[in-house]
């Protein structure tokens, strides 16, 4: 497709406090999530004023993308819509229609294969194309997660580095690498059919694949070998009866304590920046949880407006209008790629 704009697809956040329970409401819709664990999750949002800082990254990011663009000589306009809170999808696409263009290329803040961080974009882009009255009038794709550009995953490799400065006895430090929980059902069924044989769904296996690459560089770097490390999961927000995934970052600080560890490095790679889920979940409570078993906590920076991480968004925006896919695993796009459990609904094509 010869794009002609690029959308920032992300997933927003209130920017006041009237805007929380209608923005979480929006989010869980449909998910059978108690209205008690809506309120719950409504006060972190509360403690922080009301505001997420998801949406002032995103103007962030977009001010490094544009400029990086510029100097590439990319001239392609640059938009920015959410699904989950103004501006939304509906808004900008509209926007975008009356500016002009008609195909574009959609980036979601949201790096790895699942349901709901790769194809419920595609399918909430299709609502909102079809919302506007503008199917058939504008063509969208939305690029590959893009988890192993090293752009992603060298900021933590830096970060982990940082935290481990002035250890002696690696065994006396675990690495936590995090990511948002999901329904097991979920994690099963990420990516496309064809390409899980059997195997755990790729949602856990692009975690893993990072985790072990930034440990990997770390030892590398370090000399300190081994380093123990996990992947551990956060903020769970469904039924307590569905399945999600295990451990809990809570539970993994409780149980390095119980093992002997005198600290941990918890590292979020499951996100681009350092939203709610990142400063309440884990430098709230996870925090509470290492003080409360007497364990050093440190967290690691997610890659925010890192210049690798936005020349590693750049270049898939250039790949992309060279005619190339967004990413080297092929078929992460294809119909049969995270099926949604609830209801099999139009997306837009992936790239």
């Amino acid at each position: 497709m010869n794009y002609d704009a690029i959308l920032l697809a992300s997933f927003g956040g209130p920017e006041g406090p009237d805007e929380v329970m209608p923005f979480l409401e929006r989010v869980t819709d449909g998910r059978g999530v108690p209205r008690e664990r809506l309120e719950a999750v409504s006060h972190h949002y509360m403690a922080l004023g009301g505001v997420s800082p998801i949406n002032a990254q995103n103007r962030e990011l977009l001010g490094h993308l544009r400029a990086m663009m510029d100097r590439r000589g990319i001239d392609v306009p640059l938009f920015w819509g959410n699904r989950n809170s103004a501006p939304f999808f509906v808004d900008t696409l509209r926007e975008i229609h009356a500016a002009g263009h008609r195909r574009l290329l959609a980036i979601a803040t949201s790096a790895y294969s699942s349901y709901s961080g790769c194809r419920q974009y595609r399918e909430n882009l299709a609502v909102a194309m079809d919302e506007a009255g503008l199917t058939g009038e504008i063509e969208i794709a939305k690029g590959r997660p893009y988890y192993g550009r090293s752009g992603f995953v060298d900021p933590f490799v830096d970060g982990v580095v940082d935290a481990l400065d002035g250890v002696t006895d690696p065994a006396s430090v675990r690495v936590l690498f995090t990511t948002h929980s999901i329904p097991a059902t979920m994690a099963e069924s990420a990516g496309p059919d064809e390409l899980r044989h059997g195997l755990p769904g790729l949602y856990e296996r692009q975690h893993l694949d990072v985790a072990q690459r930034v440990m990997s560089a770390v030892e590398d770097r370090t000399q300190l070998n081994p380093i123990d490390w996990r992947l551990v999961f956060q903020s769970r927000s469904g039924p307590p009866q569905v399945p999600w995934l295990e451990p809990d970052i809570g539970d993994a600080v409780r149980a390095s304590s119980a093992d002997g560890m005198s600290a941990v490095v918890v590292v979020p790679i499951g996100f681009v920046s350092d939203h709610v889920e990142v400063v309440w979940d884990l430098d709230h409570e996870a925090r509470e949880i290492a003080e409360e078993v007497g364990i050093t906590f440190t967290r690691v920076a997610t890659p925010g407006v890192d210049p690798r991480f936005v020349g590693s968004l750049v270049d898939m925006m250039s790949d992309a209008l060279d005619g190339q896919p967004t990413s080297p695993d092929s078929g992460l796009c294809a119909l049969t790629c995270c099926r949604n459990a609830r209801a099999d609904l139009p997306v837009v094509a992936g790239c």
